[in-house]
């Protein structure tokens, strides 16, 4: 790849990252797995965003930091309480273009598959592509499932990838939700004293 190709892809992939929370620097040891992160704090919303931890689901591409990684993401509606949870893949690759489009729970039942994004970095000697994209996870399955859970991806390419979540990812993530939800809950008022 030239040099301007790997400029490319790093200002491409520097954009499509966005949605994970920043990793530590290199020479910080991992967070623990109980690190959940608000996605944004410094806006108010109706929504609250958290981020799980980012783990690996192939080695960085081309040895570019921040690539093919995954996370958990939950989204919470303050005014119904509802939340959402996200499996969210970020894959960079060379060769064909995979165009992820399907998603399904270790049972095989089909989940809720989202594009979030399909890049083209280069064709400059092989083609190279960044797809970002996500599938709903009930949280009935997250709840049932302390040890942890796999969700298999289907790309129109035919290409397969299972992404396995650990227990702890799970874990942390209820933790995170359950601690909003509580704080958002509001808090019971004092017995009223006795009338004399």
């Amino acid at each position: 790849m030239t040099a301007r190709g790997r400029g490319i892809l790093a200002a491409s992939l520097g954009l499509a990252l966005a949605a994970c929370a920043q990793p530590p620097a290199p020479e910080a040891p991992a967070p623990p797995a109980a690190a959940v992160a608000p996605a944004r704090e410094d806006i108010p919303s109706r929504f609250v965003g958290l981020i799980g931890n980012r783990a690996q689901h192939a080695p960085p591409f081309l040895g570019v930091p921040e690539t093919n990684f995954y996370c958990l993401r939950s989204f919470l509606d303050r005014q119904t309480g509802e939340t959402r949870h996200q499996l969210y893949v970020s894959d960079s690759y060379s060769g064909p273009e995979r165009r992820w489009d399907a998603a399904r729970d270790g049972g095989g039942r089909a989940l809720r598959f989202l594009e979030i994004t399909r890049h083209e970095i280069t064709c400059d000697g092989g083609c190279s592509y960044a797809e970002e994209f996500a599938a709903d996870i009930p949280e009935s399955e997250l709840r049932a499932n302390p040890q942890g859970l796999k969700v298999t991806f289907a790309a129109q390419s035919g290409t397969e990838k299972t992404i396995t979540v650990s227990g702890s990812q799970i874990t942390a993530q209820l933790a995170a939700v359950d601690a909003v939800h509580n704080a958002a809950l509001p808090t019971a008022a004092p017995p009223s004293p006795p009338h004399q």
